[in-house]
């Protein structure tokens, strides 16, 4: 999958309503948290997999999540645990997600708890789409 079709699937209509249901945010404030937060992801993302440290691990992640079916995004979303992307936001941010969170807030003008909720509903479907 191209970077395109990557944000193209985390921005759609599916995504963001599912995203926004799972957060308890409106789907305007879920689209503008994303756009605010997702090149920081990715960037994490590729930190990650270029880190020989973290590149092992990473790789890990990217199978384990790839395994999930994501061809029912209101369905993934349905099951998805924000405790696992806490812990992936955490991982993908490191020393940057709480000013990658209080940017994504301010610009999108949601709570940092709100941001917080919907990048942690996010992310296990960034790591699935970039395992598969």
């Amino acid at each position: 999958m191209d970077i395109q079709s990557l944000l193209g699937t985390l921005t759609n209509t599916d995504s963001v309503s599912g995203i926004s249901q799972v957060a308890g945010v409106s789907a305007d404030s879920t689209r503008s948290i994303l756009s605010a937060a997702l090149p920081s992801l990715l960037s994490g993302a590729l930190s990650q997999s270029q880190n020989s440290e973290t590149a092992e691990g990473f790789a890990n992640a990217l199978t384990q999540h790839a395994a999930s079916d994501t061809s029912s995004i209101s369905s993934f979303l349905g099951g998805v645990d924000l405790l696992d992307g806490g812990k992936i936001l955490s991982h993908l941010l490191g020393a940057n997600a709480s000013g990658t969170l209080s940017q994504a807030a301010a610009q999108s003008g949601a709570t940092e708890e709100q941001t917080s909720t919907v990048l942690s509903a996010a992310a296990p479907l960034l790591m699935s789409l970039l395992g598969q």
